[in-house]
């Protein structure tokens, strides 16, 4: 039995920023504990480019990196909200802030997986699937 494919919408705090994913009724969420997610206590689901169409707000975007600098962590410039981003770990795709879709608890399961961010260098080939389609 396959898992369908279900548009989601989602938003930053104020609004600006408007997206919808494409996601199956089960999710996996990414809790990373690397220093930016942990400070920001961002829980993700990683998907592929294809699967990810921004609405509304890409002029309210500002984008920040750091490190390396191929991650692109994206929020809003109006409320400071980091609604989805683009990850080192799979830089084809995004990843989406569970917690900023409209409706985060209309998943039959969401299976929320520790990830060791903070040893990324031994840890993201754990991740590096998660774009492909």
């Amino acid at each position: 039995m396959t898992d369908e494919m279900k548009w989601h919408k989602g938003g930053c705090h104020c609004g600006a920023v408007r997206f919808e994913v494409a996601l199956p009724s089960c999710i996996e969420v990414e809790d990373c504990n690397c220093s930016i997610c942990m400070k920001a206590q961002n829980a993700h689901t990683i998907v592929p480019a294809s699967r990810f169409r921004l609405i509304s707000g890409e002029d309210q975007l500002t984008a920040y990196t750091f490190n390396t600098h191929v991650a692109k962590h994206t929020f809003c410039s109006v409320c400071g909200i980091k609604s989805f981003y683009t990850p080192r770990s799979n830089p084809d795709g995004f990843a989406i802030t569970w917690r900023c879709l409209d409706e985060p608890g209309a998943f039959q399961q969401v299976e929320m997986h520790a990830f060791d961010g903070v040893h990324w260098e031994l840890n993201a080939s754990a991740l590096a699937e998660k774009s492909k389609g």
